[in-house]
């Protein structure tokens, strides 16, 4: 940890990393806070020869710096060459870790409210660093000290959360244990008092197959792992709807009962959000020490470097990271 942290109840900024240099990272950072402008402080952490030519810039020495600034804050991290958009440089991998790392540092230490991350690339990382790690949140965990993780996308009608993620889903059955739902079902459910400022947050949970099974003619993953494990935490005091059939879970009238859904499996949850909010959706990472949140894209290699960058979804979660960090504040205040 490094820094003072400031004052309990004090203004603190969000700390933007930069992410892969040659992606739309740096094009975007500055279109949210065109946006966004202090009404939702945050700085970019990254090489400021690396932003558009054209787009102005305060350099600053510490996070607080951030908070009147009156054009992008930038706490400045020399990557040693120039960005070339379009086209991963390995030579920059050691200096994109090292700026999520410090993002980190900084939001632990009380400097920054929150961390939210631009897209990195996971094989320059690898070539140019040996970068061990699946992804961000996965080296978030690590830095963590190994928390226990999971990830929700959130947009401004739905939150939605896979119990399992990148994986077939031929392999989806025997990954879904009572171990791993129990975990990302007790996980999300702090996360919605702690972060989201929910009192009493109520949960609907997807069942695995087409009708939840229907009592068993289409599957018996709901009747002899799903609903008995909902019913052990119901008696435990959680606000649990389902096992129910995915189909019918996410439209308007469906979504008003909960908030927050947990799928069994990535398209289950994603296609619903995507669906509902293509451009303003939000990854966030619940479970860690620290609130983080991402735009859920990619680099974005082919329209880098141009005018072409949508900032929507980083606006959003600029705004969601904002909102969560002074929730955990006044929470633990």
């Amino acid at each position: 940890m490094t820094g003072h942290p400031l004052p309990t109840g004090a203004r603190r900024p969000v700390a933007l990393t930069m992410g892969e240099p040659a992606g739309i990272g740096p094009d975007i950072a500055g279109l949210a806070f065109d946006t966004l402008g202090i009404s939702v402080p945050f700085f970019l952490i990254g090489d400021p020869a690396h932003l558009p030519d054209d787009r102005p810039f305060t350099l600053i020495t510490k996070p607080s710096d951030a908070l009147d600034a009156d054009s992008l804050p930038v706490l400045a991290h020399d990557f040693g060459t120039p960005r070339t958009p379009g086209v991963a440089q390995p030579d920059h991998a050691a200096h994109v870790i090292a700026v999520i790392e410090k993002a980190v540092s900084l939001t632990q230490s009380g400097e920054a409210l929150a961390v939210c991350t631009n897209p990195i690339h996971k094989k320059a990382l690898k070539d140019g660093a040996g970068f061990a790690f699946p992804g961000h949140t996965e080296f978030l965990s690590h830095l963590a000290g190994g928390a226990d993780v999971v990830m929700m996308l959130a947009c401004e009608g739905l939150r939605v959360v896979p119990a399992t993620i990148h994986i077939a889903l031929s392999e989806v059955p025997a990954a879904l244990t009572p171990a791993l739902l129990k975990q990302v079902i007790q996980t999300t459910y702090a996360a919605l008092i702690n972060d989201f400022g929910l009192t009493s947050p109520r949960i609907a949970v997807a069942g695995l197959n087409p009708h939840a099974g229907e009592g068993g003619a289409m599957g018996r993953e709901e009747i002899e792992m799903i609903s008995p494990l909902l019913d052990d935490l119901r008696a435990g005091g959680m606000n649990l709807i389902g096992p129910s059939s995915a189909d019918t879970m996410f439209h308007a009238a469906a979504r008003a009962g909960y908030d927050a859904a947990i799928c069994m499996y990535h398209d289950q949850a994603l296609i619903p959000i995507k669906t509902i909010d293509f451009s303003g959706g939000v990854n966030v990472t619940l479970g860690l020490p620290f609130v983080r949140t991402s735009p859920d894209h990619g680099t974005a290699f082919d329209i880098a470097g141009t005018d072409k960058g949508d900032p929507s979804s980083l606006i959003a979660a600029l705004r969601m990271a904002h909102q969560m960090g002074r929730a955990r504040q006044e929470r633990h205040a």
